[in-house]
């Protein structure tokens, strides 16, 4: 946990050291790593700020935990804020998260009026959060852009898959991301198209030098999960399906249950399969307690059903969790990204996993992992009875997606994508992003209109495209409805 003797401020935190680059070169090679020091040159003591809603518990505090101390190691003064809230200012938040992944429920103008935007009010009254860059991470701090209290060219990002997200929160959410720079989303089709701002595609993240992520050997594995083993009465030499995450609703660990009583009927003899379910309350997450309970009721009185909450060393049993399973199931009905499943294919472990969000990116059906809708519960029940029953198939897999996340998903990856960013806004490269994924916008033709001196596209192109505005012409490119 941390502290709060190490906040300067109410909510900054301070004392993240910056690492040693070099310790990556192993997982990216040297010209890579040169590559990042020379986008990083321009940048050293250029300040990058982000904000997000807790410095502790899912994905985003864990990217930022390794994040800050990269760039930092880069030269670049990274910081982090925090918007600090009530119970209140959780709940309706948790509603946004829901209401943003298509899932209905009733939120009145109190609490958006009161619990959100007070929140957000109080939170910026003694704290100004100022960057050459700033980067708001999802929905929680997202109206904090209307404040007056934070400078520098600040930018949106969804860690959230949005795209069948509720008309009304999205509506009431637009004005305050129409306000930033540009918007980052992981997918394409996360970015609603009545954004007026530039968007950009950047994958999440994982930093192979944590203790999550560090390899073990199953020896080193099983001597971690000693204690956590021996208090649940757990047999580390039965076949283990693995499950990892919040307990939060659209994590479905209620159908990884279902699957897994399935699969157990089917199961060869002798194999005798387990499923240990793990995850970690969250500060921004008042409804993770009650989603523990009904999980608790669902598992019932079956003894190969194991649920683990808020473990001690908790980095480091899951990786030694995940390095020992026969696979890792991940089958959620909404899924921005899903780091828990790039980790357990950093470990070399198959993954079964939903068709939603961002999960497709990393499991690539039938060469690493398998892919299911989040329902089909015999579907996912197969996957795990043919990793169980299949280890050459489970050690072909399991290298294919060790590879496919040095490849792609290691936070070096996605910092150079920031660093780009932040080369780009600053203007120290006025080429466009390759991963930019609109074109023209409403807010880029009003900058320009006012005298905006570097420009993406040229001054012919320019009076072209607004003279069809203009003309109401049908543009494409323009982002505009």
């Amino acid at each position: 946990m941390f502290d709060d003797r190490s906040r300067k401020y109410s909510n900054q935190y301070v004392p993240l050291n910056p690492v040693n680059i070099d310790l990556y070169e192993p997982f990216i090679g040297r010209e890579a790593l040169d590559q990042i020091k020379f986008l990083a040159k321009p940048l050293h003591k250029k300040v990058w700020a982000n904000v997000n809603s807790t410095f502790v518990g899912g994905g985003v505090a864990e990217m930022l935990q390794s994040v800050i101390p990269f760039v930092r190691g880069l030269g670049i003064d990274g910081r982090w804020f925090v918007v600090e809230g009530s119970d209140d200012f959780f709940t309706v938040t948790k509603k946004f998260h829901n209401l943003l992944q298509g899932i209905d429920q009733p939120i009145t103008l109190e609490e958006i009026f009161h619990a959100y935007l007070d929140t957000i009010d109080e939170n910026t009254k003694n704290v100004k959060v100022v960057g050459h860059m700033v980067t708001v991470h999802d929905p929680q701090p997202a109206a904090i852009i209307m404040n007056g209290n934070v400078y520098g060219h600040i930018l949106w990002r969804c860690h959230i898959d949005t795209s069948n997200a509720s008309r009304r929160i999205w509506r009431f959410l637009l004005p305050y991301i129409n306000q930033f720079e540009g918007a980052i989303f992981t997918a394409p089709e996360f970015a609603k198209n009545n954004l007026q701002i530039p968007t950009y595609e950047v994958c999440p993240s994982i930093d192979p030098l944590r203790k999550k992520n560090k390899h073990r050997s199953r020896e080193e594995a099983l001597k971690v999960l000693e204690d956590v083993f021996n208090e649940h009465n757990i047999d580390p030499d039965r076949p283990i399906v693995a499950a990892v995450s919040r307990y939060d609703i659209h994590k479905n660990q209620l159908g990884i249950i279902k699957s897994f009583k399935l699969m157990k009927q089917k199961a060869a003899r002798g194999k005798h399969p387990i499923l240990i379910i793990m995850g970690n309350s969250a500060t921004d997450d008042p409804e993770g307690s009650k989603i523990y309970e009904e999980i608790k009721a669902a598992a019932g009185d079956d003894k190969d059903i194991y649920l683990l909450l808020n473990v001690k060393n908790n980095d480091e049993v899951v990786g030694s969790l995940m390095s020992i399973a026969a696979c890792f199931a991940h089958v959620s009905t909404k899924e921005g990204f899903g780091l828990v499943v790039t980790e357990a294919m950093w470990h070399g472990t198959p993954v079964i996993g939903s068709k939603v969000g961002g999960i497709p990116k990393q499991v690539m059906h039938g060469s690493n992992g398998f892919l299911a809708a989040p329902y089909e519960f015999d579907q996912i029940a197969r996957g795990m009875q043919t990793f169980i029953e299949d280890k050459n198939l489970r050690d072909e897999f399991g290298k294919s997606a060790r590879e496919h996340v040095r490849q792609n998903f290691l936070l070096p990856h996605m910092v150079t994508k920031e660093l780009i960013l932040m080369r780009y806004h600053l203007e120290i490269d006025n080429k466009i992003p390759g991963f930019r994924m609109n074109k023209l916008t409403y807010k880029e033709i009003s900058q320009a209109l006012y005298g905006r001196t570097v420009w993406p596209f040229s001054t012919d192109d320019l009076k072209k495209r607004i003279e069809a505005i203009w003309e109401g012409l049908d543009l494409e490119g323009t982002d505009q409805e």
